[in-house]
């Protein structure tokens, strides 16, 4: 189920980017699963482009990612943490004097 959850996250991530943002050294997403009676909870870490709502896009992304994994899984999720690894710029040259 976390290879579930990462690829969901993935899906998330790229739609909120969306082609706005030129960044192709962002991780992919991982996750971690605990499940316990028939609920789980899940655990994303993910890299996101600067500048970005971070509020906003991981709000989104634990809702999204709640909503589709249930529907993949049948198991309800309890809840989705999410650990932003690093936040990435764009590759941009450096300052000319």
């Amino acid at each position: 189920m976390a290879r579930i959850a990462a690829r969901v996250a993935s899906t998330v991530l790229h739609r909120l980017i969306g082609p706005r943002h030129p960044f192709t050294d962002l991780a992919a997403p991982a996750a971690r699963v605990t499940t316990y009676d028939g609920t789980a909870q899940l655990a994303l870490s993910v890299d996101l482009p600067y500048p970005t709502d971070i509020a906003v896009t991981c709000r989104q992304l634990q809702h999204e990612v709640t909503e589709r994994v249930a529907q993949l899984t049948g198991l309800d999720i309890s809840d989705v943490k999410v650990t932003i690894r690093r936040l990435a710029t764009a590759g941009r040259p450096g300052r000319v004097q």
